[in-house]
């Protein structure tokens, strides 16, 4: 890949779906060399990432503890290459005809952290393929 590629996540409050899907892409990101970077926010971002989020990532070797939750906002979203929602009306934030992937059926976190983390990590893995793929075809 010549361009980095930077990726925003967007979940209703910014703390938990996407928060996941933006700290587990970076870290894969960084462990393959990759060139991408993720965001993570939503238009109502909590004040604070849910401690069972955090404890959640935890788990997962993701220490969280020092985010906050940030408010998505356009000019953010015209920085991103890619954009994916996770259940959110991006329309008011001008994204004009960009596409944008949407994870709607996304299981709760607060259900069950495993659960969410298993759908959102296969997504996002499949999601780094596939960009990496694209951007190595672009090199040729």
């Amino acid at each position: 890949m010549t361009a980095a590629r930077n990726i925003a996540f967007v979940c209703l409050h910014g703390s938990a779906k996407s928060l996941i899907a933006a700290e587990y892409h970076n870290r894969a990101a960084r462990e393959t060399g990759l060139p991408m970077t993720a965001t993570t926010a939503g238009p109502e971002p909590d004040p604070e990432v849910p401690p069972g989020v955090i404890a959640g990532l935890l788990r997962h070797g993701i220490d969280a503890r020092t985010r906050v939750p940030e408010r998505v906002t356009a000019a953010a979203l015209a920085r991103s290459d890619y954009i994916v929602s996770f259940g959110c009306d991006l329309g008011p934030y001008g994204i004009g005809r960009r596409t944008v992937e949407r994870w709607d059926h996304c299981p709760a976190v607060s259900d069950d952290f495993e659960i969410a983390w298993a759908f959102i990590t296969d997504r996002v893995t499949h999601l780094v393929d596939r960009l990496a793929g694209e951007g190595a075809a672009h090199d040729r």
